[in-house]
Order: structure tokens, then sequence, then C-alpha cells
């Protein structure tokens, strides 16, 4: 336990999947609102780190806050804010052909991405936009094949929903590849490390001070390992204990919720 909480203790950055880590469809796990609050006490930077980009940072924030769990001090991070920053630094000014909801082109508009509707733009990005139509389809497809840089904000093949799961951003890649021949040159968002060197990068912060908390092997705690963070695996949503002795992983922590973390701090 000494050693658990001597590792814990030099955590600065705190990641925070959603859906199975801090509630379960509409409910929050167990005493969540305490424990994010110790951790806030404890000195740690919260972080809710989503794949899903069908939502604008306001969007989410609107959505946390009215489930009682978002301080002013949080932040969150999606796989679209993320694709937005690695623009910017890598491909400053280039054109993009963006597909993606209305709220979430505005975010990469309103931090001086240069969108255009021409086909023949430079780079094309695709995220989970839930207003998906053929046309858009279309162009987006004639835009892969002139040759645009190809780059998904995430890979995530279905999203989670209350009834039946929706087809997400790697159905659409399936789609993409059978049309067009080609799959993403880049993809942004967990279990790749591009969202991992730009939490690095923004926060400031060594990889060994942050810890990512998840409940899925393949895209939180991948996410992780493959950034050099902590891995915290909670058992509250879709992975169990015997999936993860299955695995072959070795997480640097396995908890039955993320609030076993307070009997540590």
């Amino acid at each position: 336990m000494n050693d658990i909480k001597k590792m814990l203790n030099k955590i600065k950055i705190v990641l925070l999947d959603l859906d199975g880590t801090i509630y379960l469809g509409d409910k929050l796990i167990g005493d969540v609102v305490n424990t994010l609050s110790l951790l806030r006490s404890a000195g740690k930077k919260l972080v809710y780190l989503t794949n899903n980009s069908s939502r604008s940072d306001e969007e989410y924030r609107k959505k946390l806050n009215a489930r009682g769990i978002l301080d002013e001090n949080d932040d969150v991070y999606t796989s679209a804010r993320a694709t937005i920053e690695f623009l910017n630094a890598e491909h400053k000014g280039a054109s993009v052909f963006f597909v993606g909801t209305d709220a979430v082109k505005k975010d990469f508009s309103d931090a001086g991405v240069k969108l255009t509707d021409e086909h023949h733009a430079e780079i094309a990005v695709l995220s989970y936009d839930v207003t998906l139509d053929f046309a858009k389809i279309r162009a987006f497809d004639i835009a892969l094949k002139r040759g645009a840089l190809y780059v998904a904000t995430h890979p995530d093949a279905v999203c989670p929903a209350e009834d039946y799961s929706m087809p997400d951003v790697g159905s659409f890649i399936e789609m993409f590849k059978k049309s067009s021949g080609r799959e993403p040159d880049v993809i942004i968002g967990k279990p790749y490390n591009g969202m991992g060197r730009a939490v690095v990068s923004r926060y400031k912060v060594n990889p060994e001070e942050v810890v990512m908390v998840g409940d899925r092997l393949y895209t939180d705690m991948a996410f992780a390992v493959n950034s050099g963070f902590k891995s915290m695996l909670v058992l509250s949503g879709e992975t169990t204990k015997e999936m993860y002795d299955q695995s072959g992983m070795n997480l640097t922590v396995v908890f039955d919720s993320v609030n076993d973390w307070a009997e540590y701090l």
C-alpha cells in the first residue's frame, strides 16, 4: 500500500475517462463526487479526457456540470481539441476539409484552423459526425482521392449508448477504406500517443507525473502504456478482473473503482 501511495502522490495530472469510470449511463459511480473533491484538495489537476469528438468543449462542460462533477479548475480534453492542437502545431495554415458537427467545426474555426469546402484541401479531417449524410461522405471521399493528408480524431468503432451502440469514427474509417482505398495517415485519440504527447506539452509535465484512469484495456490502458503514463484500470465499467488477468498487460494499479483512490490520499 505504501508503494502505491508514494507513486500516486507524485501524480500531477489525472486523466479521467467518463462512461464506465465516472458514471454508467446517467448514474454516477459510488461517491465519485467526493473522490474527485479529495483529488483536487491533494493538488491533482483533473482532466476529463474523451475520444468522443461529436461535442464541442463547451457542450461537454455543460454536460459534466449538469452531473455535478465539474469544478471550474477542471479541464475537458477531447480528441477533437487534440486534433486542433496537432494541426496548429504541425500544419499551421494548411487548408482543411472537415467532417464533423457544426459545434465542433466552430471550435476548429475559432482556433484558427483554415477550413475549406473545397475538395482539393491539403488535409481531410474525419471526426465523429452525428449529422453525417451522403453529401458529406461523397465530398470527403473525393478529398481523399485527391490526395489530402488523412487525419482521424480517434479510432473507436462504436459509440456506447443506452439501447444500441452507434457507428463511430472507426466504422467511418472502414467505409472510406472501401471507397477510397485509404486509411488514416494520422489517428490522434486513444490508444495512439498523439493525444498523450499533446497532454505532456499542454500541461508541461513529465509522462510519469500523469495517470490515465479508465475502464477499457484496448483504449484507455493501451493509451497510458503507449504514452508512458501511469495506468489505473477501474473495474467499474467494461473490463472485468478476469479480462485483465487474461490480457497479459502489466498495469500500474487496478482498482474496483476510482473511489478506491481515496484511501491512498
